[in-house]
């Protein structure tokens, strides 16, 4: 597990407006290593943070970077419900919780959002 910096975009609640956002990356050649969309905004994990940021600025989008937990979990059933059960427990919340595959066939990855960022890696990592 790892800190991880997130782009947090609000997005109008109207057709089209993911297909725009996505294509203006894909178009300044920025790829896209997870992407969490909800009602009105998307949370994306780029490759390039500082160069999407400007993009992103330029085009006028309201956006912030946020510090979020990435989390490697073994790809089989109830990995997610051990790590967000435990962080529970500790009295740490998860504030929303978004998934992407990884390069490697018998793992998935979660980005966290979490009430104590800190005090999450500590417990993680013990």
């Amino acid at each position: 597990m790892e800190r991880a910096l997130e782009i947090f975009v609000v997005l109008e609640d109207k057709p089209g407006t993911l297909g725009e956002l996505c294509s203006h990356l894909a178009e300044n050649g920025i790829n896209i290593e997870a992407i969490g969309v909800f009602h009105d905004s998307a949370k994306l994990l780029v490759k390039n943070i500082n160069k999407a940021m400007k993009l992103l600025s330029r085009l006028k989008y309201e956006i912030e970077v946020r510090d979020v937990l990435l989390v490697e979990l073994e790809n089989r059933p109830g990995a997610l419900a051990e790590v967000t059960t435990k962080l529970g427990n500790k009295g740490i919340n998860v504030e929303y919780c978004y998934g992407t595959i990884t390069k490697k066939g018998n793992t998935t990855a979660v980005i966290l959002d979490v009430s104590d960022i800190d005090r999450a890696l500590k417990i993680l990592k013990s």
